[in-house]
């Protein structure tokens, strides 16, 4: 039988618990468990496929083609593995699947209710998830006292009666706020939040107290007391230089000991040599470089999650540190001033979006790392933008553009393809009327990598499977074009459609279709990135 961790998070959010969630479960695989992550979001959209970057930060894609919480791009890239899009479910999943089961019947004409229904679709998910697991950590996302999260906290409660206590553990993560016109640190939010977990019924064995200070004895004691938690179970969590640290914060302060005492483990002696290492990279790395990251959601760097932290790994593998120049792409149309800051890096690097908003900036940006040959990574939409540029400023076809932008464009360069197979082979069809949630080419697909190019050279295999989330492709009419003006088709599909171009007459120009950095880990960086970060090295020398 697997054990279960439930972390849960008081006072306010975005206290890290996800951080912590995975920080907790990549000491117990490196100790030689089996493990595994579960993200709950109490909200009621099906997906965060249709949200806002803005609002919602990055959407992370599976393997298996889910559009999940960024959380789950965290846990992937600390576990240094592939988890499935069953590993992240909302409210609006659990309440469609109790309808569906109600118009079908399957309740037998009962009155369907909150309990039991509602936390029997929740305990069924989180028993199937622990299946040939040896621990699973479950997040809950929200507060506790959120109305949202009332059903959740009912489930994880009977969860808790039906294991018993040897296989199950509550966590709570919690804030201690130091009041400076005080200059004191206080501990009744946490005490009143554990207070709201108590009247649900559900008791923390653990606190994990994010503070800016460090705890003193004295408070950890009064914690521990006013909470009813061991002493050795008050556990510090203070902001760190890189997340990448919180892991080996927590094995100083022991807080597997508790964790296995309460789980019936036997000892836990995480090897964490190479992490360390890599971590040290991080912090007091050996050179450094500037990389210019051109989007048009860079007011909010969560939308970026991933490629971020990709930048940061492959700067680690590389003992350097990635210096990152924001440049909004929408005032760089109108804004020429900014293309001086191109002028002072060693990279340029276009990222995905979606939406016609900044689009001629990520072409200006283009244009100036083609022309001067400053090593170049496109991703998603800095592809199609890529070939747009070429095909405008050297192939001379001036009304190219993508039907995302222009549905009548004379010269659809970038077109929306009716049909196409999905990463479970299912045939999916589309057209500039479906229904957006969940229409795009999602998850994981194999591309056929060209020898002899940029992107053979980073990858050094034939075949590489990569995640993708879009719905437009580069028009395959255009491609002889293409090639015979100088740009090289270096990766397609297995049906034929282009996954990554590059030039011929330019040091590392590259771009690709698909997400690069979803597949990216602390561990085990990907290639194409790092090739990127280590090509910027050399132009920059």
């Amino acid at each position: 039988m697997a054990k279960y961790i439930f972390i849960t998070g008081g006072v306010l959010s975005s206290l890290g618990k996800g951080v912590t969630s995975a920080s907790i479960a990549t000491l117990l695989k490196h100790s030689g468990l089996n493990v595994t992550m579960l993200k709950i979001d109490p909200y009621l959209n099906v997906d965060p496929g249709t949200m806002s970057p803005f609002e919602h930060g990055e959407v992370f894609v599976t393997e298996d083609g889910g559009e999940t919480d960024l959380d789950i791009g965290n846990y992937e890239r600390f576990l240094n593995t592939s988890i499935s899009k069953n590993n992240n479910f909302t409210t609006g999943q659990i309440y469609l699947s109790v309808i569906n089961k109600e118009r079908k019947g399957d309740y037998l004409g009962k009155t369907v209710q909150i309990i039991p229904h509602i936390t029997n679709e929740i305990k069924e998910r989180i028993y199937k998830i622990g299946e040939n697991y040896d621990v699973v950590l479950i997040e809950l996302g929200g507060t506790v006292g959120d109305i949202e999260g009332l059903p959740y906290m009912e489930a994880i409660r009977q969860i808790k009666q039906e294991v018993t206590n040897k296989n199950a553990m509550f966590i709570h993560v919690t804030l201690i706020p130091f009041i400076k016109a005080a200059g004191e640190l206080k501990t009744k939010p946490t005490q009143h939040s554990v207070q709201e977990l108590r009247r649900i019924g559900i008791t923390p064995q653990m606190l994990i107290c994010r503070t800016e200070q460090s705890l003193p004895k004295s408070l950890k004691r009064k914690l521990a007391n006013s909470c009813d938690v061991d002493y050795h179970s008050v556990i510090e969590a203070s902001d760190a230089k890189t997340i990448y640290r919180v892991p080996i914060h927590f094995l100083k302060q022991n807080i597997l000991i508790p964790i296995s005492e309460q789980l019936q483990l036997g000892e836990l002696n995480p090897n964490m040599e190479q992490w360390n290492d890599l971590v040290k990279k991080i912090v007091e790395p050996a050179d450094e470089v500037r990389i210019a990251f051109v989007g048009k959601y860079v007011t909010h760097k969560e939308s970026y999650k991933s490629l971020i932290e990709a930048l940061i790994h492959s700067g680690a593998w590389l003992d350097t540190k990635v210096n990152i120049e924001w440049i909004d792409s929408e005032y760089l149309e109108k804004d020429n001033s900014l293309m001086e800051k191109l002028e002072e890096v060693d990279g340029i690097l276009v990222a995905g979006g979606f939406g016609k908003r900044g689009v001629e900036g990520k072409l200006k940006a283009i244009q100036f790392a083609r022309e001067t040959k400053t090593p170049y990574l496109g991703i998603c939409l800095g592809m199609q933008t890529a070939v747009i540029e070429f095909a405008r400023n050297v192939l001379g076809l001036k009304d190219a553009e993508s039907q995302e932008f222009n549905p009548d464009t004379k010269e659809p360069i970038v077109y929306l393809i009716d049909e196409f197979i999905d990463a479970n082979g299912d045939k999916q069809l589309r057209t500039h009327t479906t229904a957006l949630g969940g229409t795009m080419r999602l998850g994981g697909y194999e591309c056929i990598v060209k020898k002899g190019t940029k992107l053979y050279e980073a990858y050094e295999t034939d075949t590489v499977i990569e995640r993708h989330r879009h719905r437009y492709e580069v028009n395959n009419r255009y491609i002889e074009q293409l090639e015979k003006g100088g740009m090289i088709i270096s990766g397609r599909s297995k049906e034929g459609l282009v996954e990554a171009v590059e030039l011929e007459n330019h040091p590392w120009f590259v771009a690709v279709q698909f997400h690069p950095e979803f597949t990216n880990r602390l561990q085990n960086p990907n290639k194409i990135i790092k090739k990127f970060i280590e090509k910027s090295l050399e132009f920059k020398k």
